[in-house]
């Protein structure tokens, strides 16, 4: 679920970083638009199916499901572009690492918070992601140095948190376990984006074949968790089970194409921008569709959030950085 070439600009529970741009070799069939939109429903729909998948089957089987419908996907699309797989033992191993933060560990976290949240506040909490990495790539990345509006973005940003979370009411009325669970299941993406970041740019693989490889190793890491805290189900629910394919097949496999060929046609930071549209989707989708509350501070406080994920992720232009490189070294010349 994760590209490991470049950190995203708001990451959906469903979706990997933006891929890094390549050339097309030729002109898609379906109008970018019309893929922008479809990728933007389907992990806006993404909080609903585990919504959805989650009264059927216990989380773990969940997640489970999903990610074995996703890996057989993305096994498909590297069979057909004959993508090889990774043959270094470290890059199998880094992979390893990926695979939990950025898959099994945040879908099983979802799946578990959204048996007592609305998926609504699940797809808000989705959207602090940046947020997190924008915190931690401080620390992380020396490349990544924070700017006054970066600063201010996160300041925002989590104001907007404590708007949708109702602070200023102390909390009633909030399940702080469900929300903890959701909010730990973006701050687990920020650690996983940083981490690939760091450890599988450059080892000559596409990001295709490590997302698929990542997939297929969280697949494994469930089918060892899932058995141990969870029994067979006794029957397979027709709603649920096409809640967890679809989710699987369409969110954490189809998504990935679809990113992939809007990255190599308009660029990351077009392709970017789908992830501003997942919280208002998801929020419209569990109102409308599962009949879930919303108060004024539900819709208020995603959009300060998505406000602040903006600003984290705006860079200096270019004549903002040429001017105070040139005042840097205007400085150390009169120093010396």
């Amino acid at each position: 679920m994760s590209a490991p070439c470049q950190q995203p600009a708001a990451p959906p529970a469903t979706s990997p970083p933006p891929l890094p741009p390549a050339p097309a070799t030729r002109r898609p069939a379906v109008d970018w638009r019309i893929r922008f939109a479809a990728l933007s429903l389907i992990w806006g729909f993404s909080f609903l199916l585990i919504k959805v998948g989650t009264q059927g089957f216990a989380p773990f089987q969940v997640t489970l499901g999903r990610l074995l419908a996703g890996t057989a996907v993305l096994a498909v699309a590297m069979a057909m572009r004959r993508e090889r797989l990774p043959r270094s033992a470290r890059t199998w191993g880094h992979i390893t690492v990926a695979a939990f933060f950025l898959n099994a560990l945040p879908f099983s976290l979802f799946s578990y918070a959204e048996l007592t949240i609305p998926s609504t506040l699940a797809g808000i909490c989705n959207a602090t992601s940046p947020l997190w990495g924008m915190a931690l790539s401080v620390v992380a990345l020396s490349e990544d140095r924070p700017t006054r509006r970066r600063v201010a973005g996160l300041g925002v940003g989590f104001l907007g948190v404590l708007t949708v979370l109702g602070a200023w009411q102390g909390f009633s009325g909030l399940d702080l376990p469900g929300t903890g669970m959701a909010l730990l299941a973006s701050f687990s993406y920020a650690v996983g984006w940083i981490y690939v970041r760091r450890t599988l740019a450059g080892t000559g693989s596409s990001t295709l074949t490590l997302t698929g490889s990542q997939l297929f190793i969280g697949t494994l890491q469930l089918a060892v968790v899932t058995p141990v805290f969870t029994s067979a189900p006794d029957e397979f629910p027709l709603l649920p089970t096409l809640s967890v394919l679809a989710l699987g097949a369409l969110g954490t496999g189809l998504a990935v194409l679809l990113q992939y060929g809007l990255v190599q046609e308009v660029g990351p930071t077009t392709g970017q921008m789908v992830t501003y549209f997942i919280p208002v989707i998801a929020t419209a989708a569990g109102v409308a569709l599962l009949g879930e509350e919303l108060t004024w501070n539900t819709p208020v406080g995603a959009v300060i959030v998505l406000a602040g994920a903006a600003l984290t992720q705006s860079r200096p232009s270019a004549a903002a950085t040429g001017t105070r490189t040139a005042g840097a070294r205007t400085k150390r010349l009169s120093r010396t």
